[in-house]
């Protein structure tokens, strides 16, 4: 692909964005619902591409350039393509998020202003194996009224092109959705084409490594909204239930370990210790979760007869994507919350206590998108948290944070409705003054 083809597709995204921006919630639904419908009628055709994705990875995997995280996430079979099809139904079914009156302010008699949601515009995404992500980054930009600019990993070319096909065609099939909307990039230069573009992207979403995001920031002026790794704990406090805690952290691992919600360090309570590891230990080692300890986890696990590899400080800062666990013995919250602050990536973190008033001073004291109290880093999802959806996980505090719904794709704009008014009027020495009262009304 040269420079000129992404430039084109970029333009066509830009001229389609501001169709799409005034298309009714009814069609842009309408189009979703037929997405769905495609992409369940063509599982069969979806999943044999796949398989070449897959294989390719495998062999990748065995020569040692692959890891199997990443050959896991590539992997579509009918459960994750019910899942799809049930993800693109749910963001159908979301509220429409453009059109929303925000704010309604009485400036003076007949002087009103509206701060009502619209679109961003063109959101140009570069994303990970995971072919699921394409359908719900290219779903969430529809029904927000965004275009697309979608580039995935090479990894995953074949089920990715044959996403993009289906819901380009699909969306096609309502009249008022505009061609080129969605557009789909494969060349790996072609992201510094995009990176340069900023006259006409408005947002940028890069969802990889921090060296990658670091990249996208560093070389481009659009604004970028960006994905990290996920760099997540449990801590186990000397007030847990531990019987319940073996299951939480069990899940937080291994229910899905591939993902960056998955957790990468366990911390523990001096107090539980003893009590508590064996017992996980023996938990993950059913899963062949390969575990990495600092001195006394170490010596409490040697106790009971387990052999722990030794923690390294580069351990305490990486996310794993794998059956690796790191285990950290901590004297208090204190300690346990500067742990997480100093190693953790602002993801998602989880505090296991029966302590309200301990587990407030976590949750308030933990520098994280999303803070948790007795329950599994898993549920750190735009789908579990009734987003429909998510474009991924903003690590940063500008402008969305957390999980990625629709209402992270929109900003807004204000509208002001006189009748002749002149500013002239509330300057000077007779000027009118401003009311400024705010009311309930909707543009």
């Amino acid at each position: 692909m040269t420079d000129t083809d992404t430039e084109s597709k970029v333009e066509a995204a830009e001229a389609a964005a501001l169709e799409l921006a005034n298309v009714s919630d009814t069609d842009r639904r309408a189009a979703l619902e037929a997405i769905a419908t495609a992409i369940d009628d063509h599982r069969e055709e979806v999943i044999a591409v796949n398989d070449e994705d897959v294989e390719a990875g495998e062999e990748l995997l065995e020569a040692g350039e692959y890891t199997q995280a990443l050959v896991d996430r590539l992997k579509l079979d009918d459960a994750k393509m019910d899942s799809i099809v049930e993800m693109v139904e749910s963001v159908a079914d979301q509220a429409d998020p453009l059109g929303k009156t925000l704010q309604a302010r009485h400036l003076d008699e007949d002087l009103d202003l509206y701060r009502v949601a619209v679109p961003i515009g063109v959101i140009g995404t570069v994303f990970e194996s995971r072919p699921d992500a394409l359908v719900q980054i290219a779903a969430l930009a529809l029904k927000s009224g965004n275009a697309v600019i979608l580039k995935g990993g090479s990894e995953a070319s074949h089920s990715n092109r044959e996403l993009f096909e289906i819901i380009r065609e699909a969306a096609q099939d309502v009249e008022a959705i505009p061609e080129g909307w969605v557009q789909l990039i494969e060349a790996r230069e072609a992201v510094d084409t995009v990176l340069g573009m900023d006259e006409h992207i408005d947002l940028l979403m890069p969802r990889g490594s921090s060296a990658f995001v670091s990249y996208v920031q560093n070389n481009t002026q659009i604004p970028v909204l960006g994905h990290t790794e996920g760099v997540c704990h449990v801590y186990v406090d000397s007030e847990a239930d531990l019987d319940e805690a073996v299951e939480v952290a069990f899940d937080a691992k291994v229910q899905y370990t591939a993902v960056c919600n998955a957790i990468e360090t366990l911390l523990v309570h001096e107090d539980v210790a003893e009590e508590f590891l064996p017992t996980m230990a023996d938990r993950y080692a059913e899963a062949d979760v390969e575990l990495r300890g600092d001195d006394r986890t170490r010596e409490i696990l040697a106790d009971s007869g387990l052999d722990v590899l030794e923690a390294t400080e580069e351990d305490w800062r990486t996310e794993y994507g794998d059956l690796i666990l790191s285990i950290k013995v901590v004297d208090s919250l204190v300690d346990a919350i500067d742990h997480v602050n100093t190693n953790g990536s602002k993801h998602t973190e989880s505090i296991l206590t029966e302590d309200d008033a301990k587990a407030r001073k976590f949750m308030t004291g933990v520098d994280a998108a999303s803070v948790f109290h007795n329950a599994s880093t898993r549920f750190a999802d735009g789908y579990r948290y009734g987003l429909g959806a998510e474009v991924g996980i903003s690590t940063g505090k500008i402008h969305a944070r957390g999980p990625v719904g629709l209402e992270g794709l929109t900003t807004y704009k204000y509208y002001l409705e006189g009748d002749g008014h002149l500013v002239a009027s509330y300057a000077g020495e007779d000027a009118i003054p401003f009311s400024h009262e705010d009311f309930d009304g909707q543009w």
